[in-house]
């Protein structure tokens, strides 16, 4: 038998049961679909995230009392017993590590903004230092950024975000404008460039002040995070952290082979830390979608019996005008593998479209890669062949004698 006329043959009998034929490949398509739409979005956000930290560069570091991603209560509560990072340590760390060419000061909550009768809600209040605008990567759109002086004259001037510009200051030009944070009011100075939205969430609805002057609206107990960024190379980067580690050991009196007491990270930690999760979330969602496979193959098995016994006799004149054995399976396998294939094509259609509906809501292009696609066409149609040997060998074994002498 010609291998085009056995797919013919094939597409005949799966058009001849439409309904069955669908209620058959849910399984397959539920599973293919999932493991499409896993993959494009874990790809997806590994490349948006690679993006956008690499955007603060690959010669920064953060000093910090906690991890920023906390994986369990027991990390939780041991971050909670160290000591605040203070002003202080961020002064030493300025003054001390001779191999970082900028280094930064940040405190943050989320607050209240108010201007002339309209609000702001969920508004990042941050407390900066002059060098935070260059280390976060923040370009002045309008204005001016803070300064130094007044960093030292802890003055009530802030650099806004776009947000803020947009729903609450109005028409006109914001340089000049008072707006109240918290009830304290600051004169506008500066307003950064659209950063845009990182999975849905606006990064333009914040408030920068001097951090001295956050520190005296809400006092010195919140632990600072301090920004470093190394002079070059790769081993000034090295050089810069180690510098800045014994500088904070030192000042945290932390013991020799004792653990540090606080958190040095990089990019490339951010980095790690997210591929961890990304990977943990894709083997989860990855095994449900087996078992939608194993439960689909199943189902096409069971179907592809109950059309052995509904063809018996087609199967017995077949044998008797000639066909072989292999033909018979060949017949009934390309049949298991092609319903199984379709049921792959729905379900890459549909992950790639679920896929696009979510990137789309969080605004972020999607990327689909081919080889998830060749993945889930391989598990798709490697499932219809796995689970349609049995039934196929056992149409390939009947006896024609038998098989003709079936009733309809």
């Amino acid at each position: 038998m010609l291998f085009s006329e056995a797919v013919k043959l094939a597409l005949q009998s799966l058009w001849a049961n439409k309904l069955r034929s669908i209620l058959t490949l849910i399984g397959v398509v539920m599973g293919v679909a999932s493991v499409i739409m896993v993959i494009t979005l874990t790809n997806t956000a590994n490349d948006y995230m690679g993006t956008k930290l690499s955007g603060y560069g690959a010669d920064v570091f953060t000093v910090s009392r906690e991890s920023s991603v906390i994986f369990s209560a027991e990390d939780y509560f041991k971050y909670q017993k160290r000591k605040i990072l203070r002003l202080e340590d961020y002064q030493a760390v300025l003054t001390g590590c001779t191999d970082c060419k900028e280094v930064g000061a940040l405190l943050s909550r989320s607050t209240k903004v108010v201007h002339n009768g309209q609000s702001s809600t969920n508004t990042e209040v941050r407390g900066y230092t002059a060098t935070m605008f260059s280390l976060n990567n923040i370009n002045i759109a309008l204005g001016r950024a803070l300064t130094a002086a007044d960093e030292e004259h802890a003055t009530h001037t802030a650099v806004v975000g776009y947000d803020i510009v947009d729903n609450i200051l109005g028409d006109g030009d914001p340089m000049g404008k008072e707006l109240r944070v918290d009830g304290v009011p600051y004169t506008i100075v500066g307003v950064g460039e659209r950063q845009g939205k990182t999975f849905g969430q606006s990064q333009d609805n914040w408030v920068a002040v001097p951090i001295t002057t956050y520190q005296h609206t809400y006092g010195t107990n919140d632990s600072i995070t301090i920004y470093g960024r190394a002079n070059g190379d790769a081993k000034t980067m090295e050089a810069a952290e180690d510098q800045t580690r014994v500088i904070m050991r030192s000042r945290r009196h932390d013991a020799p082979g004792t653990d540090d007491d606080f958190q040095l990270e990089t990019n490339d930690t951010f980095l790690d830390i997210w591929k961890q999760i990304s990977q943990l979330f894709t083997f989860i969602v990855l095994g449900l979608a087996s078992i939608s496979l194993v439960v689909g193959g199943i189902v096409i098995m069971n179907i592809m019996l109950v059309s052995v016994t509904e063809r018996t006799r087609e199967i017995g004149v077949r044998k008797a005008l000639g066909a072989r054995q292999k033909d018979v399976l060949l017949q009934f396998l390309i049949e298991s593998a092609l319903m199984a294939a379709l049921g792959g094509i729905i379900g890459i259609a549909i992950g790639i479209g679920v896929a696009e509906l979510i990137t789309l809501i969080f605004d972020i292009s999607v990327n689909v890669s081919i080889g998830s696609v060749l993945l889930g066409m391989f598990m798709a149609t490697g499932t219809g062949i796995f689970f349609g040997v049995y039934p196929a060998s056992k149409a390939a074994k009947l006896d024609p004698i038998v098989a003709l002498r079936s009733e309809m």
